[in-house]
């Protein structure tokens, strides 16, 4: 099928190099030039898992190409998806969903045929019908039909959730479109290990803000449990497992921290408390403002634990900070609540050192007066004391690092804020381990 991917940042260019992975024939539109200019060279932009060597092996064959011209789009493509963001307006009330608007707006008329543009951008509900209205006056050609296809990607896991995902949701405006979305996902539905869910524009817009509100909920919920813990000296850990024992909840996001944050969950669910607020929805609206503020104070607890861990305030102390981007897998610093704790750190402490396997230039260019380093050893030069804030495997499963860390630092003490380390290879080399919720482990060697 030949295909084309309007907008080729974080959600686009993973989905333009799984298009062609499952055997279609992609053009991916990029009005950025220097960003169409890196892509044309087979690579991205940013930092997504195996996301390098899908573009290079499909823009190599030719089977993969990208432009900035919506007219070359038009003529080769049958079908095309929408993939452009839709950041927070600027006063936080809802998505602002110009470039979906855009997009389609400059599409239509050049469509000379019959097509079918799937929408993958996460919308305000109600954007579909206002999107179908353009089409129908503005479309070339009669038969353009609008199907929304919204996605449910983990950034890290980008190209694995586009090839092989958990679900297909399609909101149909015809039969035409159904037909169209069953073409072109054939080769995954054919394993018969995705649901393809079928229903109206609606439906699949309330789904998607649905499920990512539901995903910032759980993480705060626990989070939530995370402070009961501290206060009461029980352990998070256990109490999550137990939890995650009912197949009713499951482990999935149990894991406390230090909130959610990326391109999706904040933006997500403050559009969505926005809009159910708009629509009445009083309760709704209150049990989502109260999932944000848990998130939100767990920065305030994370830093009071680092205080705590030092035995008392940081300005005479050196902070090594290990995670910049909001999750392990992804070079993706946008509200990333690791380099917004490393900010209070950096407010706090006589000096604080950021380290992070991937997104050290990114945070570098959003945050230029931070001090970074560019490798482990030198981030753990003489710190006092080390803030794991990111779960990265090299950090988590490493078994040499703790005693390696040990010979850099002056004084052998971890504040994990992820909850992500096995507390016994670090005790065991002589470190003392603070978490969010948890008994402080104190060295067994």
């Amino acid at each position: 099928m030949r295909v084309s991917v309007i907008g080729c940042g974080h959600l686009g260019a993973p989905h333009a190099a799984a298009m062609a992975e499952l055997g279609h024939e992609v053009v991916g539109v990029e009005l950025d030039l220097d960003l169409c200019k890196i892509l044309q060279t087979g690579r991205a932009a940013f930092y997504e898992k195996d996301l390098d060597e899908l573009l290079g092996k499909h823009v190599a064959t030719g089977r993969l190409r990208f432009t900035t011209s919506l007219h070359e789009a038009a003529e080769g493509a049958d079908l095309h998806f929408v993939a452009v963001g839709t950041p927070l307006r600027t006063d936080g009330r809802g998505y602002d969903v110009g470039q979906v608007v855009g997009a389609v707006r400059s599409l239509a008329p050049l469509l000379r045929r019959p097509a079918t543009i799937v929408g993958k951008s996460t919308v305000t509900v109600g954007t579909v019908a206002r999107l179908r209205e353009i089409i129908g006056e503005h479309a070339g050609s009669a038969g353009v039909d609008l199907v929304w296809n919204p996605e449910f990607l983990r950034e890290g896991h980008a190209v694995e959730d586009s090839l092989r995902p958990d679900r297909i949701v399609a909101g149909l405006t015809s039969p035409a479109a159904e037909k169209a979305v069953r073409e072109v996902y054939a080769p995954v539905l054919a394993r018969g290990e995705t649901e393809l869910i079928l229903t109206d524009p609606a439906t699949a817009e309330v789904l998607k803000s649905a499920a990512n509100a539901f995903l910032a909920t759980k993480i705060s919920y626990i989070n939530a449990m995370a402070e009961v813990c501290e206060l009461t000296g029980a352990d998070v850990t256990t109490v999550a497992h137990g939890l995650g024992i009912d197949p009713r909840i499951g482990h999935g996001g149990m894991r406390p921290g230090i909130g959610f944050g990326g391109g999706c969950l904040p933006k997500d669910l403050a559009a969505f408390t926005h809009r159910v607020g708009e629509l009445g929805a009083a309760g709704a609206a209150g049990l989502l403002t109260a999932v944000e503020t848990v998130n939100h104070a767990r920065l305030d607890a994370a830093r009071d634990l680092v205080e705590r861990a030092h035995g008392g305030p940081l300005d005479t102390a050196t902070v090594a900070v290990l995670g910049a981007s909001f999750k392990a897998g992804t070079s993706d610093v946008r509200n990333s609540p690791a380099l917004r704790l490393a900010g209070l750190l950096h407010s706090a402490a006589a000096r604080t050192v950021i380290h992070d396997p991937e997104s050290v230039p990114a945070a570098r260019r959003l945050h230029p007066e931070y001090t970074y380093a560019d490798d482990i050893g030198t981030a753990l030069q003489d710190a006092d004391i080390v803030v794991l804030a990111t779960e990265w495997p090299r950090f988590t499963e490493d078994t040499s690092l703790p005693a390696t860390a040990a010979a850099k630092v002056r004084r052998q003490v971890l504040v994990d804020v992820r909850t992500a380390v096995d507390t016994t290879a670090w005790t065991a080399s002589g470190w003392t381990v603070h978490q969010l919720g948890r008994p402080v482990q104190h060295p067994t060697a």
